[in-house]
């Protein structure tokens, strides 16, 4: 699996799980109980992962839909 966000923000996380679950990507949310386990203090970043074979599309995606500043490195 590929990291590519890594955010506290719920709208980025929400928003780009709904772009690649309708362009058929599957993608995990990562580390989504532990964030909530420690409160609303936001040290604990959720992460978005896709599979290696869908990482070019996932990130192109991203790209196009505006939101690919917040993606990781490759």
């Amino acid at each position: 699996m590929i990291e590519l966000i890594r955010t506290n923000d719920p709208v980025v996380l929400s928003f780009a799980q709904s772009l690649l679950r309708d362009a058929g990507i599957d993608c995990l949310l990562a580390d989504q109980n532990m964030s909530i386990m420690e409160g609303s203090l936001g040290i604990i970043a959720r992460r978005i992962l896709v599979a290696e074979d869908d990482e070019p599309a996932a990130r192109r995606l991203l790209q196009d839909a505006g939101i690919g500043n917040e993606m990781r490195q490759a």
